[in-house]
């Protein structure tokens, strides 16, 4: 039998509970997170720092959708909020120039691309060098790129999932940290397995942070 929390890992995750390891009394990683929707992974890591399950403090929100629930989350949590909105720039250089401006600003270690619907160029990367991580909807490297939920229902497999990897600057290319696989009913849509897949999501995407901090 399959079950949703199967959790497979790169060699560099030793630990088969990682989330749940104590927390050291280094100091907290400093988080930025980048968000482009509903927010939903954002609250996840501010609720396991306020429940001391990673050692890390959220800096700053940078959301580029006007729309997005995630600024509500964030002013909910007590975490500033700052709108990028990627409309008012000629190039993806310039919307990543003024990014970097930002995060620098707020004295961010670790960028996180949690639901950021947005290519990424050299400018942050160079940055932040391997100091980003992403949460992708599929067990790369299967099903890059956009609606990977539904390129894994058209390829008619019986498993995919969600990975947390280091950014890179080809789309979903970065290093895996950690990955979580699901499987594929025969029933299921796109928004019934993209429902699953995210209860992963919302499980790995805290222990690939634990993992950073311990990276650090």
């Amino acid at each position: 039998m399959i079950h949703d929390s199967l959790i497979n890992t790169t060699a560099s995750l030793i630990s088969p509970d990682i989330y749940n390891c104590q927390v050291s009394s280094d100091k907290p990683l400093k988080l930025g997170i980048m968000a482009s929707g509903n927010g939903s992974n954002f609250e996840v890591i501010a609720q396991a720092i306020a429940e001391g399950k990673i050692n890390a403090q959220i800096q700053v929100l940078i959301y580029n959708n006007p729309e997005a629930k995630a600024a509500a989350r964030a002013e909910k949590w007590g975490v500033e909020a700052v709108l990028l909105n990627h409309r008012d720039c000629k190039n993806r250089e310039k919307f990543d120039s003024k990014i970097v401006q930002t995060l620098q600003q707020y004295d961010v270690e670790f960028v996180i691309m949690a639901g950021w619907m947005r290519l990424v160029t050299q400018v942050l990367i160079d940055a932040f060098p391997n100091r980003i991580i992403n949460i992708h909807p599929s067990l790369l490297p299967s099903f890059k790129g956009v609606q990977a939920v539904e390129q894994a229902i058209a390829a008619k497999v019986k498993i995919t999932g969600c990975s947390v990897h280091l950014v890179s600057l080809e789309v979903d290319s970065g290093e895996i940290l950690i990955q979580s696989a699901v499987p594929v009913l025969a029933n299921d849509t796109s928004e019934t397995l993209h429902a699953r897949i995210q209860v992963q999501e919302h499980r790995i995407l805290p222990m690939a942070i634990s993992l950073l901090s311990q990276r650090k």
